[in-house]
């Protein structure tokens, strides 16, 4: 069963962990204010009524008649409130309305055995209780707006940071070694993407260390071979005739092949090859050196363009892809030219999984299907020389009828080389050329 992941930016996450907090703290000062500003209220309402009801004491007992509002043993009057009010003490009341809006009971006993009582609605404080819930709210939302304001802006200064470090690390993997993860993030506020970054650039630092010496060592170990292979194959052709010496024959120039490949491919390791560019058509050049390479081929121009190129190192990748095809795939090879895009198609098992989820690897020559001979360091040469050129060499497989292309099941493999528009630069600089 597939997980479901959902993705989301540091940046949003940050702010609603700020906007979280601010509403939750808004909320909690807002429930402490609200209660303590009622019971505030509340006893300052029960001071003033009970005030009220003690001045009309007074006069009702020096014989005047007490107001409308004022009632003798009203017999709404709270039970609480009357049985203390008749034994003697004066008291209030709060009393809930069932429409919110509460009543404020006082109550005080006459010399004559009766009880005088007072009660008015909470209506002023009230409405002042309600203004200060109103400015609550309106605080409470301006935390939350400015928490989320300022979660963007922190949040995005960290997702900043971490996007131009993702940037140069991608230009790290991509084989620039000049790049530098800490630099790239810059910034005067030094945090955790700091450290991330320096961790990030000496783990780039050790492995080009480590990878400048396994080329040394693959160079020197080739061009030490050099010499005694060289002076095998000078040995062998003073064999006498017959089958083993046409063997040694055999082997001593698939030895010599080989280091030759592998010299190369630390030439090209190294970064340090650039092409000698020449204005050449396209169409013509693949036609001429396809039909010197492998007469079998058919070419099909379907658009010619004049492009500027290396044509040593473009006769090369041609060399390598169209013997890849002859040796892994099936007859016919098929070679499109369509402006500056060369096509070779054959129609064998396909290329491996292995090959088009992680492009071309020395020494590895596949599946069985499209092994048995070679060292598979053909297609990593021409991958090796298109970059050179500033161009691009992808790798897929053609659908077999009635299913998806997959190893074991393809209707032939198709290796497509994009020339630039541009040519590169004289330091060795490569145009980007967008991915199809």
């Amino acid at each position: 069963m597939k997980r479901f992941t959902l993705r989301t930016g540091i940046r949003w996450k940050i702010t609603l962990a700020i906007a979280s907090v601010g509403a939750l703290t808004a909320l909690a000062l807002s429930l402490v204010v609200h209660s303590a500003a009622r019971v505030s209220m509340l006893e300052s309402a029960r001071e003033v009524q009970l005030d009220r009801v003690q001045f009309i004491s007074r006069n009702a007992e020096a014989g005047r008649k007490p107001p409308m509002s004022a009632k003798l043993n009203d017999p709404d009057l709270p039970a609480d409130l009357r049985e203390k009010a008749r034994s003697g003490r004066r008291g209030t009341y709060i009393q809930e309305n069932p429409r919110g809006l509460p009543e404020v009971w006082a109550a005080v006993p006459l010399g004559n055995g009766q009880v005088l009582s007072l009660h008015t609605p909470f209506r002023e404080s009230a409405n002042m209780l309600r203004d200060l819930d109103r400015a609550l709210v309106v605080g409470s939302l301006a935390v939350v707006i400015g928490g989320s304001a300022l979660g963007v802006l922190i949040g995005g200064q960290i997702s900043r940071r971490l996007r131009k470090a993702a940037a140069a690390a991608q230009r790290v993997a991509h084989g620039d070694p000049e790049v530098r993860v800490r630099d790239a993030v810059g910034g005067v506020v030094r945090d955790e993407t700091d450290d991330l970054a320096r961790a990030v650039d000496a783990m780039a630092d050790t492995l080009q260390t480590r990878l400048e010496a396994e080329r040394r060592v693959t160079a020197d170990i080739a061009h030490e071979l050099r010499t005694p292979v060289t002076g095998l194959l000078t040995a062998a052709e003073l064999l006498p005739p017959g089958r083993p010496t046409e063997l040694v024959r055999d082997r001593a120039q698939a030895l010599r092949a080989l280091v030759e490949d592998v010299l190369e491919v630390a030439r090209l390791d190294s970064a340090s090859e650039r092409a000698e560019l020449q204005d050449v058509a396209l169409g013509e050049f693949v036609s001429r050196r396809v039909n010197s390479l492998m007469p079998e081929a058919s070419v099909r121009v379907v658009a010619d363009e004049i492009v500027s190129t290396d044509p040593r190192r473009l006769e090369r990748i041609l060399g390598n892809l169209l013997a890849n095809a002859a040796r892994y795939g099936q007859a016919p090879v098929q070679v499109d030219v369509e402006g500056r895009v060369v096509r070779v198609r054959d129609h064998g098992p396909g290329f491996p999984e292995a090959l088009l989820r992680e492009g071309p690897s020395r020494f590895r020559t596949g599946s069985t299907d499209r092994a048995g001979v070679g060292h598979g360091l053909g297609l990593t040469i021409a991958e090796g020389q298109a970059r050179v050129l500033g161009a691009r060499l992808t790798f897929r497989n053609v659908a077999a009828p009635g299913g998806p292309a997959r190893e074991g099941a393809a209707a032939g493999a198709v290796a497509v080389l994009w020339l630039p528009e541009h040519a590169p630069t004289a330091s060795g600089s490569y145009p980007i050329v967008p991915k199809a």
